[in-house]
């Protein structure tokens, strides 16, 4: 779920006019003369279809025999997670192939820190100050790597309230108390099928956001949401209004993701669709 909320604090920034999504990313190891990574555009690592070569349990070629994934290496490896990912070379062209790699949330955290550090203000609290605080957020806590480099593409932590919160100013379409903090079309963006996935067919991710298109869940098909590690879920439903939100521990994962979804059958049942 962590990939989302880093999806919306770059929302926040582009907000700001820190960003514009269809700028070519400015990460620096990318900026020499003739670097194929100079043309990956924001919304392209927000679509998990940078195009960047690393190993991951979710790609087809994965070989488990093989040696350590890079994706997971981006959860336990001891380095700085922004230069790792940002030195990883291209397999394919940026928006063609997409592809569920730890490195497109990372690069988006790289990116935030730049953004908040050229402004000259603190990154650390930059979450807090700029999101949480709006929200009513009081529970969420972000880990870093031992850079002091965010890592939430996996590691946050925060109560179902305040999950609820963040799955809100997205049913909010970005407002939240007559204050627009995402910009206007951001939720569209994040909730809409990316292209390069939609080529590959597979109506599933949009932008850092899981999309029900294949019907996962028995709920619409137009909700998106929020998926961590052992099912924990955020699910944003915006024609019956609602936000749901799933905890619990990863083991029992299985049962408990049969669970919640007969009981969204049930819910699906009883509520009114929005009029």
């Amino acid at each position: 779920m962590g990939k989302s909320l880093t999806a919306t604090l770059m929302g926040v920034l582009i907000k700001q006019g820190v960003y514009d999504l269809l700028q070519p990313a400015p990460i620096p190891d990318w900026q020499g003369a003739d670097d194929p990574r100079a043309k990956i555009r924001i919304a392209d690592i927000l679509h998990m279809s940078s195009g960047l070569r690393i190993k991951a349990p979710q790609d087809p070629d994965y070989d488990p025999s093989g040696t350590y994934p890079d994706h997971l290496y981006l959860y336990t490896g001891s380095v700085d997670s922004f230069h790792y990912a940002a030195t990883r070379p291209l397999q394919w062209p940026p928006n063609t192939v997409g592809r569920y790699h730890n490195t497109d949330p990372v690069l988006i955290n790289y990116l935030i820190r730049l953004g908040v550090e050229k402004r000259g203000k603190d990154y650390l609290s930059f979450p807090q100050r700029s999101l949480f605080d709006k929200i009513g957020i009081r529970t969420m806590v972000l880990e870093t790597d031992p850079f002091g480099n965010f890592l939430t593409q996996g590691y946050e932590l925060a109560s179902a309230r305040d999950w609820a919160r963040l799955g809100n100013l997205y049913l909010q379409d970005g407002v939240w108390n007559g204050e627009r903090i995402l910009p206007d079309g951001y939720v569209k963006f994040v909730s809409t099928l990316a292209p390069a996935w939609e080529a590959d067919k597979r109506p599933i991710y949009g932008g850092f956001f899981w999309i029900n298109g294949d019907g996962e869940y028995p709920v619409p098909k137009e909700a998106f949401y929020m998926s961590g590690a052992g099912g924990q879920s955020t699910l944003i439903i915006p024609s019956y209004d609602l936000v749901v939100v799933r905890l619990g521990h990863y083991k029992g994962s299985e049962a408990g993701d049969k669970g919640f979804k007969q009981a969204l059958a049930l819910l699906m049942e009883s509520v009114p669709r929005r009029k």
